[in-house]
């Protein structure tokens, strides 16, 4: 098992495509955006990959801003192949995440998941996140 930072210039369509495949277990009905949209210069967004025997397995993207209130990351898409469950690739691709935003000098890193995802819960929380006492508000432009 290895993790990778995806750059634009390691970027292959077979990745791309294996990206897509596994992203569908997560929202098949999600429209989704290309890596090489999401790795252009110009869009704050790292992305990390797992890959057994040169499949891609796992990812997890963290994207950074700054605002007023602080330079933030905001954790999306961390997917693990129903098949490699339980096998701690969740973990491993996270704690890079934090890494990353370690490096970055990130003041926080927020992220959100379904009330139903019990044990992407689990995994957060036992990584430190704690639970805002917030809501979260969203409105579809498409």
């Amino acid at each position: 098992m290895t993790l990778e930072t995806l750059t634009a210039e390691a970027l292959t369509d077979d990745i791309q495509n294996q990206v897509a495949d596994l992203y569908r277990q997560l929202n098949a009905d999600n429209n989704q955006r290309t890596l090489y949209e999401i790795l252009k210069s110009d869009n704050n967004v790292h992305v990390i990959i797992c890959l057994i025997d040169n499949k891609v397995v796992g990812t997890a993207l963290l994207s950074t801003y700054k605002v007023i209130s602080g330079y933030r990351g905001m954790v999306d898409d961390v997917v693990v192949d129903a098949a490699q469950r339980g096998k701690g690739i969740g973990r491993k691709l996270m704690e890079r995440l934090l890494e990353e935003g370690k490096k970055l000098g990130l003041d926080e890193i927020l992220l959100f998941t379904g009330h139903h995802r019990k044990p992407a819960i689990g995994l957060y929380t036992s990584l430190g996140f704690e639970l805002r006492q917030s809501g979260i508000y969203n409105m579809k432009l498409t």
